[in-house]
C-alpha cells in the first residue's frame, strides 16, 4: 500500500529521473535514507518500471507525428502476431494500440517528413494485407506527457 509520499516521490521521479534523492527526501518529508529505500522499494515492485531519457523529437528530426489507424478484416490470433512483428521492427511506430470500435489498431509514428512516412506506409502493405490504412498527421502538440496520474493509488 502506497501512502501520499510514495506517490509525491513517484510524481516527482516522473517530471525529472535524474532528480537527486536529497531533493525528493526534502520535498516529501523523509530523511535520505528513508527516501532512497522507498525508491528501491517502488523500482523492485515494478510500480516504476524503468528510468528513461525523453528525447527533444525536433532536435533528433523527427518532428512531424502521424496517427495511423488500421482496420483488418482478419481477426485471429496468427494476424495479430504477424501484425505485432511487422510494427516490431518499425522504429519509427513509437506506439501501437489494439483498439475497440470501428478501427482496429492505432499506431503513432513520429518522421521527418511525408516521404518517411510514405516509406513507412509501403513497408506495411508489403508485409500484410489490412482493409483500410488511414492517416492523420499532427498539426500542434496540446499536450503531451509521459507522466501517469497517482491518485489512483
Amino acid at each position: 500500500m502506497l501512502d501520499h509520499r510514495d506517490r509525491k516521490i513517484v510524481e516527482l521521479l516522473q517530471q525529472n529521473a535524474d532528480m537527486p534523492v536529497t531533493d525528493i527526501a526534502d520535498t516529501v518529508g523523509l530523511s535520505v535514507s528513508a527516501c532512497w529505500r522507498r525508491i528501491k522499494n517502488l523500482e523492485e515492485t515494478g510500480l516504476i518500471a524503468r528510468k528513461v531519457a525523453i528525447v527533444d523529437r525536433r532536435k533528433a528530426n523527427v518532428g512531424m507525428t502521424v496517427f495511423v489507424a488500421v482496420r483488418t478484416s482478419r481477426h485471429s490470433m496468427d494476424w495479430l502476431e504477424s501484425f505485432r512483428r511487422a510494427i516490431s521492427d518499425i522504429p519509427e511506430i513509437v506506439e501501437a494500440y489494439r483498439l475497440t470500435g470501428e478501427m482496429d489498431y492505432l499506431l503513432r509514428l513520429v518522421v521527418p517528413d511525408v516521404e518517411v512516412y510514405d516509406a513507412v506506409y509501403k513497408q506495411l502493405i508489403a508485409r500484410l494485407d489490412f482493409t483500410d490504412i488511414s492517416s492523420f498527421t499532427g498539426m500542434e502538440e496540446l499536450k503531451y506527457t509521459t507522466a501517469v496520474p497517482m491518485n489512483y493509488l
